[in-house]
């Protein structure tokens, strides 16, 4: 963590957050919040931040709250610790000159993180070629097509050398209490998750998944492997009875998690599944419908027609229009 890592006990990590407009409350919650509760920890200042926006005029997240700032992206920027925070539609707020002040504010910070869509930002700048990184998992595939150059994998988040990157909300909280863990111990960095009532810390080599599962993966594991397994395999969905005999159990057991536990059959949730990333293509990107059919396990285009509107009472079509067509995959809601 170079200079961070060698500060006295008592100095403050002077830390730099960038706020883009769409972006996620908790998100941006995930990344002050941790700081601040640091600081009533440790009972001093340990960290000390400045908000900063493209253009230095106060940001409107997704919810409607507007975020007011300390002033704007531009050079000289110094410090520790930068973050960028990225949401909906990137193409419209960070441009090539947001891009170019990444680049040049960059050699200035010993750690440098994108969250959520920041990491977008990370790579279209080109701070990050031939390393490792991650992004959300509904946007890893897509990520992984537009910077071919990068080792995309599916972590929670990801550190290569002095870049970070993050892939959501939660796993952004868990990357900011590693930060606590090693600046002033994992004592302390637990005490801050236990403010929060945040009882399983995550290391950044643990995977995100489709499904946060909380507290059914510990009551109902089978349930919880069931659903994993489903996550593995939506592009060739498999047929109830085989996921039984793939999980080890008979088919009418498996019948039973899924009703005791999600008050529903497993090929009913298996299909709900599938069609909420279909959803999300069909809304937040640009992919011909028939690439979304095949990537959600559908043999042909006017099945996928048929399901989709049964489960959103409006066509693929209708939906990407309202939505708009051709939004770029950045845009991808991430909650």
């Amino acid at each position: 963590m170079g200079m961070i890592a060698n500060r006295s006990p008592q100095s403050s990590i002077e830390v730099v957050v960038v706020v883009l407009p769409e972006s996620s409350i908790m998100s941006f919650a995930s990344v002050l919040d941790p700081m601040r509760a640091a600081n009533r920890v440790a009972g001093h200042e340990v960290f000390r931040w400045r908000l900063l926006s493209a253009d230095g005029q106060a940001v409107m997240l997704t919810c409607g709250v507007p975020i007011a700032v300390d002033g704007s992206f531009t050079l000289p920027v110094v410090g520790d610790l930068l973050l960028i925070i990225g949401g909906f539609n990137l193409h419209r707020h960070a441009g090539k000159r947001f891009l170019a002040t990444l680049q040049e504010c960059a050699r200035h910070f010993d750690i440098v993180a994108g969250v959520e869509s920041g990491c977008w930002l990370l790579g279209r700048s080109g701070l990050i070629n031939g390393r490792k990184a991650t992004a959300h998992w509904e946007e890893l595939e897509d990520f992984s097509q537009a910077f071919p150059e990068l080792e995309v994998i599916g972590d929670r988040f990801v550190i290569d050398g002095k870049y970070w990157t993050s892939g959501g909300a939660s796993p952004t909280f868990d990357m900011m209490l590693h930060l606590v863990a090693e600046r002033l111990g994992p004592a302390l960095a637990l005490d801050v998750a236990s403010i929060f009532v945040y009882d399983q810390m995550h290391g950044p080599t643990d995977v995100q998944p489709f499904v946060s599962l909380g507290r059914i993966e510990a009551r109902d594991p089978e349930l919880a492997a069931a659903i994993r397994l489903m996550e593995r395999t939506l592009e060739r969905p498999m047929t109830v009875a085989a996921l039984a005999r793939r999980l080890s159990v008979s088919q009418r057991k498996l019948e039973t998690l899924f009703a005791k536990g999600l008050s529903t059959s497993p090929g009913a949730y298996y299909l709900r599944l599938r069609l909420q990333v279909a959803h999300r293509l069909v809304r937040d990107t640009g992919i011909p419908m028939r690439d979304i059919a095949l990537r959600c396990g559908f043999d042909s285009l006017s099945a996928f027609s048929r399901a989709y509107r049964r489960e959103y009472r409006t066509s693929a079509l209708k939906m990407r229009s309202a939505r708009g067509a051709g939004v770029t995959p950045d845009a991808s809601d991430k909650g």
